[in-house]
């Protein structure tokens, strides 16, 4: 096999899983339920000829759905940036002030580009006990760029995060959200290389729970713990008009809570994971979905919250990795 179809096929499909019978994860404290907010962090790092990409960023932003907007080629999008603007300027930290409320530990997709271009943004995550794990140094896709191409991405994400990190921190987890199917190997390839630890790869949504796979180009007893994200439990669903209202969502978010919480006191606890976007939840009139949805949550004294590092580094040590015979 040669070294591109190794990158390329470094992951097997699998439909069984855990099967009817998943392991019990022992959250911390005997908690039922594992809740992890996501707040994905872009604005700066979305395309825009002004940071020397070929189109304006037409993917979530409020002109609606993909295929509404259609950008021309070298203009800028005064409007799309201003709205992406928003997100570092204001609402991060309106999302910011109610975490802190209830002194709940998030994870940060962060988009290195976006960190570059508000320090104060990264600090302030780190100084708040957040987890900032990496979502790329651009937000855009990387299916069409070579392997080179997008190793020398990889490679610019990790140098900058160091940079804008208060202490120099690199993130032990990624997350894509539209990966080529080598993203994770050469990800792993730079980690190696770089000397870094790569805990988690989150660009599965396949599981509750997370699980282990081999690491792709390491040695037979090295493991990467996968850590399924969400689409359903996604802000992002008001983007392309599968959520009518806040009140929709808001119900959606503690249906799902509700569902796995009452199965984790039934004896098989997993987690569920919150996704939101600084522009998008942030503004004024979608908070309030959010709010309801943590004060919700907040009523309960048998839920842990938790950063995805947090819940990465429980399961690996409950469930240290077993390489396949």
């Amino acid at each position: 096999m040669s070294s591109l179809e190794e990158l390329n096929n470094w992951m097997s499909r699998d439909f069984v899983g855990y099967g009817p019978n998943p392991p019990d994860p022992k959250w911390p404290k005997g908690a039922k339920i594992a809740v992890n907010f996501v707040l994905n962090h872009e604005e700066g790092g979305e395309r825009s000829p002004e940071d020397g990409d070929p189109i304006s960023e037409v993917v979530l932003q409020e002109f609606g759905p993909a295929g509404l907007m259609v950008p021309v080629p070298g203009e800028r999008d005064p409007a799309a940036e201003t709205q992406f603007e928003y997100g570092a300027r204001v609402a991060v930290w309106r999302l910011m002030r109610l975490f802190k409320k209830h002194d709940i530990p998030i994870t940060i997709y962060a988009v290195a580009r976006a960190m570059e271009r508000n320090l104060e943004i990264p600090k302030h995550f780190e100084e708040a006990g957040h987890e900032i794990a990496s979502h790329c140094y651009k937000w855009m896709p990387y299916t069409g760029l070579t392997a080179e191409e997008e190793e020398e991405y990889i490679r610019k994400a990790v140098l900058s995060f160091q940079k804008t990190s208060p202490t120099g921190r690199v993130p032990v987890g990624w997350y894509y959200g539209r990966p080529s199917a080598r993203s994770a190997a050469l990800v792993a390839k730079v980690y190696r290389e770089m000397g870094h630890e790569l805990l988690y790869w989150a660009d599965t949504y396949a599981d509750d729970l997370p699980y282990w796979s081999a690491m792709p180009g390491g040695k037979k007893e090295e493991g990467l713990v996968m850590m399924p994200y969400t689409l359903d439990c996604n802000d992002f669903k008001y983007w392309i008009g599968q959520v009518g209202s806040d009140d929709a969502f808001a119900q959606h978010i503690i249906d799902a809570f509700t569902t796995v919480r009452e199965e984790g006191l039934e004896g098989k606890p997993a987690y569920i994971t919150v996704a939101l976007h600084s522009r998008w939840i942030g503004r004024p009139g979608r908070f309030q979905a959010l709010k309801k949805i943590v004060e919700h949550m907040m009523q309960f004294d048998d839920v842990w919250f938790a950063t995805r590092e947090q819940i990465a580094r429980h399961f690996k040590e409950q469930f240290p990795y077993e390489p396949k015979a």
